[in-house]
Parts: structure tokens; sequence; C-alpha cells
């Protein structure tokens, strides 16, 4: 699934000194040069690390910099709907498939973490609860989008395409000219049909790689959920999905 340009590979990116000032927190302002762009365009980090700014190759640092001081007022509110980094802790919760996962941690259970019953249990030292987790949630990404990818693969008749898991900051997903399909693990914690739409979309890549009518009129015979729906999620709630692990 393509995001904005801003949320795009970063080739290009210059990360120099200038920062600006939002109520008490100093945020660095990296710039991405682009050779097509004829205007300057600013947006959030979607963990709120850092500003980015679009901008002609021609556009001098005072410039950008007077640019983003200018939108100070908007990229403050941005960055107060930036959910804040929530510590992973026995008895904390997890969102898991678009529901709150119970922590429960007892020491003397296996390590290895067990769903049960609407929580996730496991052994072991409570300090070394968040990585293990995080692997737990990439093994079930692993087995629920290849499950999913394999799906919409047989529905659009082409072989499931090799799956890998992305950890990427600016695409939920991801389609090469190859056929190789990245996911970004996190989508494990959206709501199923979040999920299920994103892989439906670039199972559509691999027939249409473009955005044509043509692509979109598969990609709606593909998924069977709303659509709409599903990328008004990513767009209100996406950011929630960076909180448990950043």
């Amino acid at each position: 699934m393509r995001l904005p340009d801003w949320l795009q590979p970063t080739r290009g990116r210059q990360a120099g000194d200038l920062s600006i000032t939002l109520g008490e927190r100093a945020l660095p302002i990296v710039i991405r040069r682009l050779r097509h762009a004829r205007r300057l365009t600013l947006r959030l980090a979607p963990d709120g690390s850092e500003v980015r700014v679009s901008a002609p190759r021609t556009a001098r640092s005072a410039e950008v910099a007077a640019f983003a001081q200018a939108h100070a007022e908007w990229l403050a509110g941005q960055l107060a709907h930036v959910p804040e980094r929530q510590a992973i802790m026995p008895g904390g919760t997890l969102p898991y498939r678009g529901a709150p996962l119970l922590v429960m941690h007892e020491p003397r259970a296996p390590r290895r973490p067990a769903l049960a019953d609407g929580a996730l249990r496991l052994g072991g030292t409570a300090e070394s609860l968040a990585p293990r987790i995080r692997r737990w949630l990439d093994g079930e990404a692993r087995r629920l989008m290849a499950e999913d990818l394999a799906d919409y693969a047989a529905r659009a008749g082409v072989p499931a395409p090799p799956l890998s898991l992305s950890n990427a900051r600016r695409r939920w997903g991801s389609c090469s000219a190859h056929g190789a399909v990245r996911i970004n693990w996190r989508l494990v914690m959206a709501p199923d049909a979040v999920r299920r739409s994103v892989i439906a979309h670039e199972v559509a890549h691999l027939i249409h790689f473009d955005h044509s009518p043509r692509f979109h009129a598969l990609l709606a015979e593909l998924f069977e959920g709303d659509l709409a729906q599903a990328n008004r999620w990513l767009k209100r709630e996406g950011r929630s999905l960076y909180a448990p692990f950043g």
C-alpha cells in the first residue's frame, strides 16, 4: 500500500543542524531534496521524532528553516496526536489483531509466550519481556500474513510470492518489480481487515504494477471488506501501532 510521498524511501535526505522547537521538544528538520519538486512541503514523522521537509534542490537551508517555523503551530498540533511510547510490562496490554491483549507474567511459566483466553502468558525474567514479545509478534505476523498472501494470490490466479517482514516507518507494504512482497510487521497489531487490505493491495500489484483503474478494479474484486474503511483506520490509528515498540 503506497503512502504519501513524504513517507516514501528517503534517498537524498539531508539531516543537518536544522531543528525546530515545539513546546518543550526540539525536533531535527530532515530535508529531502527532490529533482522534480517545485515547492516546499513538510510533515511530521509518524513517531514524532523529526520534521521532514521535501524541497527543490535549489532551496536554501535558511528557507527550509523559515518554512518549518511558519508551520510550527500546525506541527505542534500533529505532535500532540502522536501516541506516547508504551512500555511493555506485566499487567499491561498490547494491541493484537485489533484488540487489547493482557500481558501476564508468571516467572515459573515457560519463557515462550502462549496465547490463551485473551491474554499472553509467559515466564522468564521481567526484563526480557519486551524483546520476547516482539519476537512472538514477528512470528504471528509472518504466520498470518503468509496465510493472507496465499489466499489473495490464489484469488488472483498467481503463485504466492516470497514474503518478508518490514520494519519500515514509511510504508505499510510494498511490492517490487520482481514480485517480492514486504509487509510492515506492525500490522499484526491492527484489525484483521486492515492487515488484509494492505496485503490484497500488494497482491493486486503483482498483476498491475501501477495505480490504474484496472489495478483498483482488481483490488476491489480481491478484497472482501470495505477498503475505504480500512484506509480510514490506517490514517486515523496507524501511528498508534508504533507506540509499543517504536
